[in-house]
């Protein structure tokens, strides 16, 4: 089992990023680094589609969101994590 975070973009996404997007990076790798976070990404159109993140355990996805730059100034108008059963595993 994974554990998917779903970013909701703000309507002024491009307008608000910029600023905090510094203090996210170094949030995502910190979480990469300790082995919790394993992909992150943007889908096509990030404005209208969001981004989405996978994550080891829901404790490390609900303390990344929780504490994450993005979703305390607006960045992220709303997430939301979802269990999923990764079927090909390495």
């Amino acid at each position: 089992m994974k554990y998917v975070v779903l970013y909701t973009s703000a309507p002024d996404v491009a307008a608000k990023a910029p600023a905090h997007f510094p203090a996210h990076k170094a949030r995502l790798d910190a979480f990469h680094a300790r082995g919790d976070l394993l992909m992150v990404g943007t889908f096509g159109d990030p404005q209208a589609q969001g981004s989405m993140a996978v994550f080891r355990t829901r404790e490390s996805a609900e303390e990344f969101a929780g504490g994450d730059p993005f979703v305390l100034n607006g960045v992220v108008a709303a997430y939301e994590i979802r269990d999923w059963h990764e079927i090909l595993v390495p």
